[in-house]
């Protein structure tokens, strides 16, 4: 069956892994506190600092140990659904006032824009926030990429290296598994993927292979007829 829809990952993969770690992990680092200070008590915030209690343990913890967990969550890169909503909206205000500008790669800039004017639906699949997401390509480099995604899917939707996951984003697309390829640099991932009966991509951007599965170094090799 063609291909019809395709599902990516960000960090490694369309976007740079240092993106990730030397300028947004630090920029949320040092931002976080005072931007917990000033809006703790807007609901969608207090909502994501309850979260942490209930994940952390400590249900009567203060905003300061709250912001103490946040720090050590984002230390050990946790994949927490709260942490990565309260780092989506301090990532928000530094893409608004233009310290931060999202990191795609040119080769998947431009492979991108050829696939969805061939008429392919375009989604992301991160552990960040959907609103991280749509940042990093709204606010990238290259400019506004939002139009070209039909959607977004994050840690809701289930862990990354989960079967089941892949199985609730084929059923929000509407198109059968094996008409959508998923596009990863982690092997744990695209195995869960084709567990769910997804086609797979690796993209190894340094070279070598992601076993189990083709895997090209660029985007701007990647030939859709023939997965």
């Amino acid at each position: 069956m063609p291909i019809k829809a395709i599902l990516t990952d960000i960090e490694g993969t369309t976007s740079a892994v240092s993106f990730v770690f030397d300028v947004l992990f630090p920029y949320a680092a040092r931002h976080l506190p005072d931007f917990v200070a000033a809006h703790a008590d807007q609901p969608q915030v207090a909502e994501q600092l309850a979260a942490v209690r209930g994940q952390a343990g400590e249900a009567t913890a203060d905003t300061a140990r709250v912001v103490e967990i946040l720090l050590e969550w984002i230390a050990e890169d946790r994949k927490a659904t709260p942490l990565k909503a309260l780092q989506g909206m301090v990532w928000a205000q530094g893409y608004q006032n233009g310290q931060l500008k999202g990191h795609v790669y040119p080769d998947a800039v431009e492979a991108l824009k050829r696939w969805k004017q061939q008429g392919y639906m375009l989604y992301v699949y991160s552990s960040g926030s959907i609103q991280a997401q749509q940042l990093i390509f709204g606010c990238s480099e290259a400019g506004d990429l939002t139009p070209l995604f039909s959607g977004y899917f994050d840690t809701g939707s289930g862990a990354k290296r989960e079967a089941g996951s892949y199985r609730s984003i084929t059923q929000a697309i509407g198109v059968p598994a094996d008409e959508i390829v998923f596009l990863s640099d982690i092997v744990e991932e695209l195995d869960a993927a084709q567990q769910a009966g997804l086609r797979t991509l690796g993209v190894a951007r340094e070279g070598g292979e992601l076993p189990g599965h083709d895997t090209v170094a660029s985007f701007a090799v990647i030939d859709l007829d023939r997965l």
